[in-house]
């Protein structure tokens, strides 16, 4: 099976937002997880059985996976060798879309799976209609995990991942109170643990679309989407952000913290609540000395959460296509692959048989998650937004709720500054 690049589609658009997101920076890789500059050019030919696999994973619990999987392939394909190579979330796509300016890149992708329109625009991703047409378990995924654009398919993503609310039951407990169901009772249990000598709760507040990830439920919580975006709903949704941020339930520190540190912070165990995903549950297991649980996200019924998770797809330069797809399909599409991760890290597999599993369904912790799947989910990213918009649109908002949580805008100015973009993107 032959690899087939994309058309020349990239637009002056697209190269500026991502010049917003990395803007071409080349440093900052770590040395034990491979370099994307030492690899940019993918395999080194056609013959070659080394395949390289381009992620953002900084923290251990995902770092393991990926090399789980490098120890899985290469055990089942004697010669083949999976080179893992780490490049900053912030700087992934940047480095991907100038790479395949030069026609070179790795050859698979794992990336935010929001971000499949913004790369397969970009001539990053190549089409793997032919490698799923023919992938036997296919059916075994939902169409709403396979990315698609203008009738092609150029990834898949082997599990959902979503946000819930972490709660540490030990601060609870000496303060009185139950973990929130409601918005109320969130603000109600944030005075008391911050009235105890306690921190409130931990998030992203990162200017691009981590912001963004972490800041949708709160903002459609009250009302807001993207369908029809107004005003008051957000400037409600900032003024309780910035009555976090007044009352020290929330650290400003948090414009600076990508999901990781806010997740760290938590299982240090002087936070009451934290903001995160169901991919933590390694870390949490592993680093905090206190009881935990986690509730669904208490948005109400408007409120929604995105069913996220990384996107996992071929180079569209890939020098050994045919073994990049071998690898996905016996990593990320295969059962064992997907038990691995939600063994691993807490990712709710994709696949129908693998979510059946008693690994999964036996699991306490992932019952909130799919409990928020089922009464809160939505896509991600938004239907309402163009593809070609998406990148945009995660930056624009993503940079509106960092300046909130920092204090630079007030709700009202943030609000109108919101709206007033998202109008400039249709």
């Amino acid at each position: 099976m032959t690899n087939h690049s994309s058309p020349r589609r990239r637009s002056a658009a697209l190269a500026a937002a991502a010049f917003a997101t990395g803007a071409l920076v080349i440093a900052g890789c770590t040395p034990d997880n491979g370099d994307a500059s030492d690899a940019a050019s993918g395999s080194s030919d056609s013959g070659t059985q080394t395949i390289t696999v381009w992620h953002y994973f900084s923290d251990d619990n995902q770092v393991k996976v990926m090399d789980d999987y490098k120890d899985l392939f290469e055990a089942n394909n004697e010669g083949a060798t999976v080179e893992n190579v780490f490049v900053p979330y912030d700087q992934l796509n940047s480095r991907l879309i100038t790479g395949a300016s030069t026609e070179t890149g790795p050859d698979v992708v794992v990336f935010n799976g929001a971000d499949a329109s913004t790369l397969a625009l970009g001539d990053v991703l190549a089409p793997i209609d032919d490698y799923w047409a023919d992938f036997a378990d296919a059916g075994q995924f939902p169409e709403s995990v396979v990315h698609s654009l203008d009738g092609s398919a150029y990834a898949v993503q082997g599990y959902v991942n979503l946000l819930g609310l972490w709660y540490n039951a030990d601060i609870l407990a000496e303060v009185g109170v139950e973990p929130p169901t409601s918005i109320d009772e969130l603000n109600s249990a944030l005075d008391k643990v911050v009235a105890a000598g306690y921190s409130g709760i931990t998030l992203s507040g990162l200017p691009n679309s981590q912001g963004e990830w972490q800041g949708y439920p709160w903002m459609s919580a009250f009302g807001f989407n993207y369908d029809d975006p107004q005003v008051q709903p957000l400037t409600d949704a900032f003024s309780m952000i910035q009555n976090w941020t007044d009352s020290g339930a929330l650290t400003a520190e948090a414009v600076t913290w990508d999901q990781t540190v806010p997740f760290q912070t938590f299982a240090a165990g002087n936070v009451a609540f934290a903001e995160n995903g169901n991919w933590q549950m390694g870390t949490a297991a592993a680093t905090a000395d206190f009881e935990y649980g986690v509730v669904p996200l208490p948005v109400g019924e408007t409120g929604q959460v995105y069913l996220g998770g990384e996107g996992e797809g071929i180079g569209a330069f890939s020098q050994n296509p045919d073994l990049a797809w071998k690898y996905l399909s016996e990593t990320y599409f295969s059962t064992e692959g997907q038990l691995i991760a939600a063994d691993v890290v807490g990712s709710i597999p994709a696949r129908a048989d693998a979510a059946q599993d008693d690994a999964v369904t036996s699991n306490a912790l992932l019952d909130a998650f799919a409990t928020s799947i089922d009464s809160n989910g939505a896509n991600y990213p938004s239907p309402a937004i163009a593809p070609e918009s998406v990148a945009d649109q995660q930056l624009e908002v993503g940079q509106v709720w960092s300046s909130v949580i920092g204090g630079q805008l007030t709700p009202d100015a943030a609000a109108e500054q919101v709206v007033t973009a998202l109008a400039g993107l249709k």
